[in-house]
């Protein structure tokens, strides 16, 4: 978005623009991310962990004294899963009275070693011992649970990393609904909202988890049913983090819809994780395209497997594990560590395992085309006493808690701030009362070209934008206008790669998006280049580096400005949009695609010809308000840091204004309109 002194230049005289050029890429600063030197490791949990993934095995105290079984969980596995030691019946098997020492060994052990650990678990209808299962009185268990919740969260505050909060509540079958047992018969529904909420306050760091058996499948009741408890829980701010998948298959593997219903489940905000994974006779396909499937959704954060070797498996007689009884390597274990990304050797010696191609997903590949109708004019200025509003811009949008959440520039001769508005549905765009942020912490002055989403690790809703900086600030409640922070920087001046190469052009539109280990700043400056920034998800909002020029145009107009970047669900694809001005002087958006957001992109509808969004290929039932095609956003799946959008059916709200406008730049009579796919395959 250009700022305000950026006066009206750049209409008719760019009718005679030349065509768009082709877009170079610096290969010194975009290097693939397959590229065959790539460094590969050699164990499970170092290969997961350069994904910024774990990989973790169930572990049993009683075993710590094998030498075979800990030289393997020392050397392969980066996290631990208490087998039974932190269940109710083992950890409260009198009321009132704890017994800590068999999870402890574990717990212990594990921290000394640099794996984290997975708390299993809190509240589970399985394992209970008899005087809780006896319990008659809502009240009582009511207590009896919060006691044990917050007694147990609070002897391993700081200790864990994840605790399955709540554990197989959901009934098998076509019900979808919970399964009988104490907990529901006499707490009723709210139980497991109790548990997280408890549970939250007893260790507030830890990531806090559902998990479950048969969910794996998407169209399944149990699954589905699942999943509204997630998405309710999400509206409505109830604490809850994490989804794991047990993933205990049959000789066959996981369901063809598995990476769809991670990703669906991913799309809520919250992680997924494989936590309980063993499969019968442990094909070699079957742990490939498991494991795939997980790394191709960006919040599948890890992968446990139930045990070590096959011999220490509930399920021992099916051999379901990736070491035999005597703790040597199966070929499953090296189709996984191949599935992962591992070392050279590996991949050769997978090679002469089966092999078969990774888990169908009911979601549709982007096309290489794109056709869009548009809506007419839905949000437009709102001037009151103090603003002097000409036009709005810049939209960002998430939808949150029932509601569109959309944040917006405001120009005018005087400048440029921010605004916000909310609304249920796009009928009441228009109607949406305004919120002007100048008003708030974020304070008067020059900020533009917001971009929002919800930090899940941190718990707070970042606004990024731009100052002159690239700037943001924080708020725990996006409904809350005046919430927001006072602003803040990413860098303390200009990146000096963006000084040599700005030119006559502007340092704009700043971009954040994440995958599961690092964070990515990108941003624009009128003069043909899109800069990269990088920073680890542990990090953020800190630590933005190794800036690099990751895409440039001779033709400066063809790579203007306004990047969107984003996660394409249910793939391992990333989607980058570029606003242009095209020959006739009119903007509109190309697009490129790659599989790492440190890698190199490729054209997808990337010329005037074939554009993603253009007047040309956006029909208007309405009439034809607009011949720009300018700066917006992707209406997301869901709202977190990785931005992830759907495959198909896609909607971008985005700036207009009447083809006939003319005059200063900042005074041009801008208003949002939506586009909605018409060519989706599915």
């Amino acid at each position: 978005m250009n700022p305000l002194k950026r006066l009206g230049r750049r209409r008719a005289s760019l009718v005679s623009l030349l065509a768009v050029s082709g877009l170079v890429i610096p290969g010194a600063a975009t290097a693939a991310p397959d590229a065959p030197d790539a460094v590969r490791a050699s164990t499970l949990g170092a290969q997961a962990a350069q994904s910024g993934r774990y990989f973790g095995a169930a572990v049993a105290a009683g075993k710590l004294g094998d030498g075979t079984y800990t030289s393997i969980l020392d050397r392969e596995f980066t996290s631990v899963t208490p087998e039974n030691e932190m269940k109710w019946d083992t950890t409260e098997r009198t009321r009132g009275s704890f017994t800590f020492g068999p999870a402890d060994q574990i717990v212990n052990r594990a921290t000394a070693r640099g794996q984290r650990v997975r708390g299993h678990t809190l509240v589970w209808h399985s394992q209970l011992p008899t005087w809780v299962s006896s319990l008659t009185d809502a009240n009582t268990l009511r207590g009896v649970m919060n006691n044990h919740i917050t007694t147990v969260a609070n002897h391993y505050k700081g200790r864990i990393h994840s605790w399955d909060v709540v554990n197989e509540a959901f009934a098998d079958g076509g019900s979808g609904q919970h399964r009988s047992s104490v907990f529901q018969n006499l707490l009723g529904d709210g139980f497991i909202e109790q548990a997280f909420r408890t549970a939250r306050l007893a260790d507030p760091a830890a990531k806090l988890c559902y998990n479950d058996y048969n969910i794996e499948n998407w169209s399944d009741a149990k699954t589905q049913g699942v999943y509204r408890m997630v998405r309710d829980f999400t509206s409505r701010g109830v604490p809850i983090d994490c989804v794991g998948l047990q993933a205990h298959f049959g000789a066959g593997g996981p369901p063809s819809s598995f990476q769809t219903t991670l990703a669906n489940f991913a799309a809520l905000g919250v992680d997924v994780q494989i936590t309980e994974l063993d499969i019968a006779q442990a094909s070699a396909t079957a742990y490939t395209n498991t494991v795939r499937a997980c790394m191709n959704v960006a919040r599948c954060t890890g992968i446990t497997v139930w045990g070590i070797r096959d011999s220490d498996s509930w399920r021992s007689g099916e051999n379901p594990l990736l070491f035999d009884r005597n703790g040597a390597k199966k070929s499953a274990y090296q189709a996984t560590l191949t599935a992962l990304g591992g070392t050279a050797a590996a991949r050769a010696a997978a090679a002469a395992a089966p092999t078969s191609s990774p888990p169908s997903l009911s979601a549709a590949a982007l096309p290489t085309g794109f056709s869009w109708s548009s809506s007419g004019a839905l949000i437009a200025p709102k001037p009151d006493a103090t603003h002097h509003i000409a036009g709005i811009k810049d939209p960002s949008v998430v939808y949150y808690n029932g509601k569109y959440h959309v944040f917006a520039s405001t120009a005018s001769t005087a400048g440029y701030n921010l605004v916000y508005l909310s609304f249920s549905d796009w009928s009441q765009a228009g109607s949406a009362t305004h919120h002007y942020l100048d008003r708030t912490a974020i304070g008067a002055g020059y900020r533009a070209a917001p971009e929002v989403f919800y930090n899940t690790s941190q718990r707070l809703w970042y606004l990024v934008y731009q100052t002159g900086n690239a700037s943001y600030s924080t708020n725990a409640d996006i409904g809350n206008p005046n919430g927001w922070s006072a602003p803040r920087n990413f860098y303390s001046s200009m990146p000096d790669i963006i000084k040599q190469n700005i030119g006559n052009g502007y340092w704009v539109d700043m971009w954040v998006i994440c995958d599961s280990a690092d964070c990515y700043l990108f941003s624009s400056d009128d003069n043909g280049h899109l800069y990269r920034s990088r920073t680890t998800v542990g990090q953020f909002p800190n630590g933005f580096t190794d800036t690099v020029i990751v895409a440039r145009d001779s033709n400066k107009y063809a790579l203007w400005e306004a990047s969107n970047v984003y996660k394409v669900q249910g793939s391992d694809q990333y989607l980058l949009l570029v606003e242009a001005i095209g020959s006739d002087g009119r903007r509109y958006f190309r697009s490129w695609t790659t599989s790492s957001l440190a890698g190199s992109w490729t054209p997808l509808a990337a010329s005037e010809g074939n554009p993603f969004a253009r007047a040309s290929n956006v029909s208007f039932p309405s009439g034809a308000w607009t011949r720009d095609i300018s700066h917006g956003e992707m209406i997301r799946a869901g709202y977190d840091q990785t931005l992830t959008i759907p495959s198909c059916r896609l909607q971008y709200l985005y700036q207009g204004m009447n083809p006939g406008a003319s005059g200063d730049y900042n005074s041009l009579p801008w208003r949002l309109g939506l586009l909605t796919q018409t060519n989706s395959t599915c």
